[in-house]
Order: structure tokens, then C-alpha cells, then sequence
């Protein structure tokens, strides 16, 4: 079993599309794995998309909001509530098969699907945690999606189980969740400031090691003091996907190439004095860094048809009363470009 949650401190970085396509490449390439999609973030974006786009996916996400329990994270997560100290070993309810409803996606993909009820939820999960008996109470509610991993890798049998997370930007406790249940972590970041900024509160949240002295003292006293009090084990840093990047003549523009410059320094400086916060302590950060160019036409098409990259075909397509013409030159770039990324996990 292996889990990497995806996760910037700042949105709007490509991280749920990232995440659907890791995963149905991933399952694709692996056809004797089970991958599984959890998705943790309120707005469900990598739901909708693996469940056929902006035509089909409203009514499949009713369909299982309308279950009893709700075939959603958000149900797993309410039962929890219900006897939150008490393991839940059946978790088929809350799984469903992407590919029962978009027969583009792999048949081996397994998706726990978003639901806003998440965010109605947090404030009881956090109460929850904060319980004085058991003395334990933080740490086994922080483990609720490890317990889910857990459960559906014994579903999963004699078959290697891969566990992909979507995670929220903000740092709620169903981010928490999430990150409590990965082994790793995949940082989708754009070419801006405020993308670096967002790569440090990473650092800074999960490790409690900021870029200044009074970052330190507030990141030293909140969930990464406590993981390392009650032995939560906390993810690795993977990689980092510089995503949607422009390009000029085949290279990064030098706008995008120069904002890059300042991330991958940041990173290669964390690594000179906290190597055991990556996966790959040897290896400094820069080197793990993964380049995406933008093609805005694949990727409309793509998220809105939930169209996996390797079901992706040159031509034109009709996209809400639109059409969008996909090239091939540029789509087999991008292909690449993401496959380059799928071969790291």
C-alpha cells in the first residue's frame, strides 16, 4: 500500500486535475493494481471529473448523496462520528466504480467520492479529537483515513492497492485527515509568489519549520508539535509539479522559468537542513521537480468529459455548445510531459 496526498497551501494550482490524471494513468499502466481516489476536498472537483464531467457526474453525485449511509467520504466520515473510536471494517458502502458510470476511466480505479457535507462536518470531528478520554482521542481521529486505507486494502486482497488523496488547500481537519494518511506528498505549485509562499506553509504545517523566527514559533506549537508528541507519523515531501507552465520556442518562458528559480532555491534551502522531511533525502528538491505545460484546450476537454490522457484524441470536440480544437503536436507534448510525473509514483 502506498498513498500520496496532493497538496498546496494555495488553490488554484491544477491539484485536483493533477490527481485525476495520476490516477487513471496510474490504473492504466497497472491493470493488477487497485487504485483508489479519496477524495477529501468539500468541492469534490476530481469526483465530478472521474465521474464523467459537467453532462453525467450531477446525477451520479445525487444518486450516491441519496444513499443510506452516503456512498461518500463524508458518510464514511459520519459513521466515524457515531462510534468514533470503533474501527469500521466494511467500507464497501462509501466506495463506488467510476468506470460504472464513465466507461473511460479503468476498470481497477475505485473512487470514495467528495461531498460538501464535509465541511458541515469538521467542527464535530475537530470536538471529536479534542476529547480527554481516551487520552488518545487526537491521534485516532486523526487516523480515520488511515483506518479507510487500511480497510480497503484488505478489500483489495492479494492485489497491490494505490491510494491517491485530493486534498483541500486550506488546513482544516479533513486536510489533516488526509495528510495523517499519506505516505507522501505530491506539490502541484503555478509560477507565482504566492505559489512559494504556499509550498513554505507546507513546510511550515506539517513540520513546524517556517522561512522566519515568527512563522517558527506559531508552526512549532500546532499540528506538527502534536504528530511528534502522540507518534502520528506525517507524509513525505515527493515531488514538486511546476504545473501549466508556458512555453516559448519548447522551453519555460523566462517569466515562468525565473519564478521557478526562487521555488526550487526555497526548497533546495529546507533541504540543507531538514533532509528527513523528503522522500528522497539524498537527492536535493530541484532535481525532483516535474514541468507541466499548459494546454488549456486538453485540459477543458479532458476535466469536462473526464476523458483519462491516454483515451485523449486529436480533433475536434463539442463542449458545451463550443468547439474546441485539440492539436496533436501539443496534446502528445503534454501527454508526455504528465506521463513523465506518473513514472515517478
Amino acid at each position: 500500500m502506498t498513498s500520496y496526498a496532493f497538496w498546496n497551501n494555495k488553490g488554484g494550482v491544477g491539484k485536483s486535475f493533477l490527481c485525476f490524471v495520476a490516477a487513471c494513468e496510474y490504473a492504466h499502466r497497472n491493470p493488477n493494481s487497485d487504485v483508489y481516489v479519496i477524495d477529501l476536498c468539500p468541492q469534490g472537483n476530481v469526483s465530478e471529473t472521474l465521474l464523467g464531467g459537467y453532462e453525467i457526474s450531477p446525477k451520479a453525485m445525487r444518486d450516491m448523496l441519496a444513499n443510506i449511509p452516503r456512498a461518500t467520504v463524508a458518510g464514511y466520515l459520519e459513521a466515524r462520528l457515531s462510534s468514533p473510536f470503533k474501527m469500521i471494517l466494511d467500507v464497501s458502502p462509501y466506495i463506488c466504480r467510476p468506470c460504472d458510470r464513465n466507461p473511460d476511466i479503468p476498470i481497477n480505479l475505485r473512487l470514495v467520492c467528495g461531498d460538501n457535507l464535509l465541511e458541515l462536518l469538521a467542527e464535530a470531528i475537530r470536538q471529536t479529537s479534542q476529547l480527554a478520554i481516551p487520552v488518545d482521542a487526537w491521534r485516532q481521529v486523526l487516523s480515520w483515513i488511515q483506518d479507510l486505507c487500511g480497510a480497503l486494502t484488505d478489500l483489495s486482497g492479494d492485489r497491490d492497492a494505490m491510494f491517491v488523496i485530493d486534498c483541500n488547500p486550506s488546513f482544516a481537519i479533513y486536510t489533516q485527515l488526509a495528510l495523517a494518511a499519506a505516505d507522501f506528498v505530491v506539490v502541484p505549485f503555478t509560477a507565482d509568489d504566492s505559489s512559494r509562499r504556499g509550498i513554505e506553509n507546507v513546510v511550515a504545517l506539517l513540520y513546524g519549520v517556517g522561512p522566519d523566527a515568527h512563522t517558527s514559533t506559531y508552526a512549532r506549537i500546532s499540528f506538527s508539535k502534536r504528530a511528534k508528541e502522540e507518534r502520528l507519523s506525517t507524509p513525505k515531501l515527493h515531488s514538486f509539479v511546476s504545473n501549466r507552465v508556458t512555453l516559448y520556442e519548447g522551453q519555460a518562458s523566462r517569466a515562468f522559468a525565473a519564478v521557478t528559480i526562487t521555488i526550487k532555491k526555497t526548497m533546495d534551502d529546507i533541504h540543507e537542513k531538514h533532509r528527513s522531511f523528503f522522500s528522497q533525502p539524498k537527492m536535493r528538491p530541484s532535481e525532483t521537480f516535474v514541468e507541466i505545460p499548459d494546454y488549456h484546450s486538453a485540459c477543458i476537454v479532458s476535466s469536462m468529459t473526464g476523458t483519462p490522457l491516454h483515451k485523449m484524441k486529436a480533433g475536434p470536440r463539442l463542449i458545451a455548445g463550443e468547439r474546441v480544437q485539440i492539436n496533436q503536436q501539443p496534446l502528445q507534448r503534454y501527454r508526455d510531459a504528465l506521463n513523465n510525473f506518473v513514472d515517478t509514483l
